[in-house]
């Protein structure tokens, strides 16, 4: 038996749009993570782009369990010495709505060059319109 392998232009890619609106932040950002990656497909190849193109929209409205909405900070760095910076989930969302499902599905990636090809196959919108609708995307469910 030989083994079959796929090279990336010869990879077929779908796009899929995510309605996160009402759903888990961690459960949005684990299915986008497998889909993005290839995992869902059977030629899956961990050290190759074969993963498709995820469209979440609503991503303003993602639901949060618990006192996660005042407790769960984000942080960043300036780059200058004291120069932490710490936002929590509500203040993050009123402001950059679709920051908190970026930083979840990257947490969930590779990290290197294979990652960071990889985030630029999500598209990630705080309301409900995208420009994609040419790509035809397939409703994904979570």
């Amino acid at each position: 038996m030989k083994t079959i392998f796929l090279n990336e232009r010869e990879a077929v890619r779908n796009w899929y749009v995510i309605d996160a609106a009402n759903k888990p932040l961690g459960r949005v950002a684990a299915k986008t993570a497998s889909v993005l990656r290839g995992k869902d497909k059977f030629s899956y190849t961990p050290n190759q782009e074969m993963g498709d193109f995820v469209v979440i929209i609503n991503a303003e409205k993602v639901a949060v369990t618990g006192k996660k909405a005042t407790d769960k900070m984000y942080y960043h760095h300036t780059g200058y010495v004291g120069g932490i910076k710490a936002k929590n989930f509500e203040k993050l969302i009123e402001r950059h709505p679709e920051a908190p499902l970026m930083e979840a599905i990257k947490g969930m990636i590779p990290n290197g060059r294979l990652g960071r090809r990889l985030l630029t196959n999500v598209k990630i919108y705080a309301g409900a319109e995208h420009p994609h609708a040419a790509q035809n995307p397939q409703p994904l469910e979570v």
